[in-house]
């Protein structure tokens, strides 16, 4: 069985689905605002080309989702399952999420953590995030559904300045007697 990346998954307020070319202008309404990356390494994403090689990114990857509130079916943000290798079959990444500012604090970033953590841990052992050091609200996020930093990052450089992803992690076993684990 392959594990699949861009599963349809519903929860209680949201509609996680495949991301699609159609969702470009409702996501980049989003991601225009400087906001949503003042704590990220990739800080300029709001502005347009930036954002579109992003987006492009998200559609080739297959894994990008795009996260819906099910009341009405609005865009409301954007994640992705990546760095899976079926040889190996252990390790997902979930990342490059970012919601629109007003659905910060208000769980539901938790609510679509637990529902994409669950369905990889039909699959895989472990979930790995990468962020950035100076990410301190992702970071904080991360830690609030019990994801542990690990000793492990990564170096990469952006617009010729050093850039630090630290590496966190959750096993099958942390989310099952986590925050998270639970399912409402």
């Amino acid at each position: 069985m392959t594990f699949d990346r861009q599963p349809r998954l519903e929860t209680k307020r949201l509609v996680l689905r495949p991301l699609a070319e159609d969702d470009r202008e409702a996501l980049y309404a989003i991601a225009s605002d400087p906001a949503v990356w003042e704590q990220h390494p990739i800080h300029d994403r709001w502005r347009r080309e930036v954002f579109d090689a992003f987006f492009d990114e998200g559609l080739k990857s297959g894994g990008a989702l795009a996260v819906l509130r099910k009341s009405d079916e609005r865009i409301i943000g954007h994640t992705r399952y990546d760095g899976y290798d079926p040889q190996e079959r252990g390790v997902v990444e979930i990342g490059w999420t970012f919601l629109a500012p007003q659905f910060w604090g208000k769980g539901i970033n938790a609510e679509m953590k637990r529902s994409m953590l669950a369905h990889a841990f039909e699959e895989v052992a472990t979930v790995e995030f990468r962020v950035g050091d100076t990410n301190y609200r992702s970071r904080n996020a991360l830690e609030a559904i019990g994801a542990v930093r690990t000793e492990r990052y990564e170096l990469e450089r952006y617009q010729n300045k050093r850039v630090v992803h630290l590496i966190y992690e959750i096993g099958r076993e942390g989310f099952a007697q986590g925050p998270l684990g639970p399912a409402e």
